[in-house]
């Protein structure tokens, strides 16, 4: 799908490419990149109503690009040139994104599904194994100079026999029953669209509906998308409702969770440890999650490796192409199907 008058087409480039050298340079064989030159949220809108991106047909945006950008919302988006009609999102999770706003438009959203669920399952088992065995109290007192602290950690608990409850069971969710199902636990999932049967039994998970799962499991894993639905699924009402202990793991987005009432939740006891990899207002994260040494914190790396994030750029950059090519796009997000 080539622009007017048979010249090349455009790609807006938002933010950079940093493994994904040799996927990028077939892009630029056949299309021409437009970098902007804008700092911030307000030279960037004004680069595009002067027209600079003009004829670009498709924009690659990195999670990073939204440090110039800010959210692609409907300010955003009226401003982007008339010509633009995909935008492929790295990352799987797009709340960066308003899909509202680019419906409007007639602009399709990619996001990059699939290419991100062994890393943030390995890291919900990191924080989960983590959390569960009290490793925090321990690493901080050894960091200190202080070996095990001059009081003990609390004993930790093993995996084997507990009850894991997924809420969200994407394509990262299967993955990580998968991976817990080695540990010995028992895995219950709660989802929008129960699974085919057949899929419940190779994965070997059990659903549950939301009180259930919330009363029932030791250990609640977090694997949904961010939206206006789901902001603050957990809060002070659904804390009350779980098993008091129970351990909670975050690798989706920090607002998913009401983190003040976490916070609330941890200092009476009502859940015992966390492990975080997700805040509510990244960078920042809760005073109270910071101060409490039975949560595991780990700064937004669910899919920090260099594997990962090639996978990722490449799995955007076959969205780019495919918008040049065929006027379509590998992975429209549920939203635009």
């Amino acid at each position: 799908m080539s622009s007017a008058n048979n010249t090349r087409p455009r790609v807006l480039l938002l933010g950079t490419i940093e493994h994904a050298h040799s996927a990028w340079s077939s892009i630029s064989s056949i299309a021409d990149i437009i970098t902007p030159s804008s700092t911030d949220r307000t030279t960037f809108i004004a680069e595009s109503l002067s027209g600079t991106f003009d004829g670009c047909m498709v924009a690659y945006r990195s999670f990073d690009s939204f440090d110039v950008t800010g959210k692609v919302d409907s300010e955003l988006v009226a401003a982007l040139p008339a010509s633009l009609r995909f935008i492929c999102h790295n990352g799987a999770g797009y709340d960066q994104v308003s899909i509202p706003a680019c419906t409007a438009r007639n602009i399709l959203v990619s996001n990059t599904p699939t290419a991100v669920d062994d890393a943030t399952a390995d890291t919900a088992i990191f924080l989960l194994l983590g959390a569960l065995r009290n490793f925090a109290v321990g690493m901080a007192s050894l960091r200190a100079g202080e070996w095990r602290g001059t009081t003990l950690p609390a004993l930790g608990h093993d995996p084997q026999g507990k009850v894991f409850g997924i809420l969200g069971m994407g394509g990262i969710g299967c993955n990580l029953a998968r991976k817990a199902a080695v540990f010995g636990m028992k895995i219950r999932y709660h989802n929008r669209t129960r699974l085919d049967p057949e899929l419940e039994k190779n994965i070997g998970v059990e659903y549950a509906d939301f009180d259930t799962l919330l009363a029932e499991s030791d250990v609640l894993s977090l694997n949904l998308p961010l939206n206006p639905n789901t902001r603050h699924t957990i809060s002070t009402p659904e804390f009350a409702k779980m098993k008091r202990g129970i351990t909670i793991v975050n690798t989706a987005r920090g607002a998913i969770i009401d983190e003040a009432a976490l916070v609330n939740a941890l200092d009476s006891g009502q859940v015992n440890s966390a492990g975080l990899d997700v805040y509510e207002e990244e960078p920042a994260v809760h005073p109270g999650l910071l101060s409490n040494p039975r949560v595991m914190l780990i700064p937004h790396m669910g899919t920090w490796t260099i594997e990962t994030e090639t996978k990722m750029e490449e799995w955007t950059i076959s969205n780019v192409r495919m918008a040049i090519k065929s006027g379509a796009l590998r992975s429209v997000v549920p939203e635009q199907r």
